[in-house]
């Protein structure tokens, strides 16, 4: 067994994105990128080969996490489960890869820029509380 930690898979999630956001022709990580990978990626629903989707999910995925890292104050992280994704503000945490696999199978009705426009909506409202089932 290595002492040695496991390096950060930041870096090249962030090499991804950029990759992404250049090969599409995106200025930045932003609403407006995101909106563009959204037309980009309904566009593409019927076309993208099932050899490639996995590609094309992880890719888009870490544009659109990049987008919330930057845009919102979030950061790269471990979900519970163990899947990479964003957390914001300390409680709350997406998966982009999952909300771009969604874009591909249902199409405007799981919309990532959609998604991305709710997030400051999310950021604002209060934290759930215990429930009182007992007055």
């Amino acid at each position: 067994m290595s002492d040695q930690p496991n390096p950060s898979p930041v870096p090249a999630l962030e090499a991804a994105a950029d990759a992404v956001r250049q090969q599409l022709g995106l200025a930045g990580f932003d609403a407006a990128g995101v909106a563009r990978l959204d037309h980009f990626i309904t566009a593409q629903r019927g076309q993208v080969a099932a050899g490639q989707r996995q590609g094309v999910v992880q890719a888009f995925g870490c544009y659109l996490g990049e987008c919330l890292v930057r845009a919102h104050g979030g950061e790269w992280a471990a979900g519970p489960d163990g899947s990479t994704g964003v957390g914001l503000a300390g409680r709350l945490f997406f998966n982009p890869f999952y909300l771009v696999s969604q874009q591909l199978d249902k199409g405007e009705a799981a919309s990532v820029a959609a998604f991305f426009a709710s997030v400051p909506g999310r950021l604002g409202a209060p934290v759930a509380g215990r429930k009182r089932w007992i007055s």
